[in-house]
């Protein structure tokens, strides 16, 4: 059992090592984002598919050494569930989502497994930006709100691509487009047409409305510019006051006498 001098002491050394970690793991989750969308648009080679899944024994590494360095270890897991599930996804991809689709009966898993694996970039991802640029609201909101853009664009076209000519998304360009105005609040004459690309659409319109209206608050305040207040009158300090109350009362007997 630890006393609490050397938990204090282990959670120093714990928030020293993702104060260290905090720029490299930034750059890590941003390729990780980049390349879950290059797999959703297009698919990887074999060498991108090596470095995504180098990538990911990182993130491993760097959770196992974070939890065997944390004080308390239930509480660290209470509070990482989320990241513990966003890295065993990736591992049905290792052992290949075909076998596993076969188990699960066939392409519904498959997109299920594909929506899994957006929200957990997408975790992955807030956890980074939060890290880093979380001392920047707006900066902040701004780089949070392109990742949900980006990755909610990669995701909608992999649920809804159609052919052209078809009704559906027929290119990535048009995902991005359709992302862009939920993320306006706008909306367009398309709505998804699977359940993936739903629950997706869904998730995303509840973020642009959380956020559309900081994000034109903070714009508004930017664009125009505040009125200055009115200067305050000078002060009258009290020798001048008392010698003005003297100037007014000699007039005053002056009238009278």
């Amino acid at each position: 059992m630890l006393t609490s001098a050397q938990k204090h002491e282990q959670n120093q050394v714990l928030c020293e090592i993702e104060d260290r970690l905090e720029t490299p793991m930034f750059v890590l989750s941003l390729g990780w984002s980049a390349l879950l969308v290059a797999d959703l648009i297009w698919g990887l080679g074999p060498a991108l598919s090596t470095l995504t899944t180098i990538i990911w024994v990182v993130f491993i590494a760097e959770f196992v050494f974070r939890f065997i360095v944390a004080p308390r270890k239930m509480r660290f897991f209470r509070k990482s569930w989320i990241t513990l599930l966003a890295l065993a996804l990736p591992a049905l991809r290792v052992l290949r989502v075909g076998r596993v689709a076969m188990l699960l009966k066939g392409g519904r898993a498959v997109r299920g497994l594909t929506l899994a694996r957006v929200f957990a970039a997408f975790n992955r991802g807030l956890r980074s930006i939060q890290r880093t640029m979380g001392q920047f609201a707006f900066g902040y909101v701004m780089m949070l709100t392109g990742l949900v853009t980006l990755l909610g664009s990669a995701g909608m076209y992999a649920f809804e691509r159609a052919p052209a000519g078809e009704r559906g998304l027929n290119s990535f360009g048009d995902a991005l487009w359709f992302t862009a105005m939920l993320m306006t609040t706008c909306g367009s004459d398309y709505w998804p047409q699977s359940a993936e690309g739903r629950v997706l659409c869904f998730f995303l319109a509840v973020y642009a409305f959380t956020i559309f209206g900081y994000v034109t608050a903070t714009l508004a305040t930017l664009l125009i510019k505040p009125q200055k207040a009115p200067a305050a009158p000078p002060a009258i300090d009290a020798a001048a006051l008392r010698a003005l109350r003297e100037e007014i009362a000699g007039l005053r007997r002056e009238l009278h006498g």
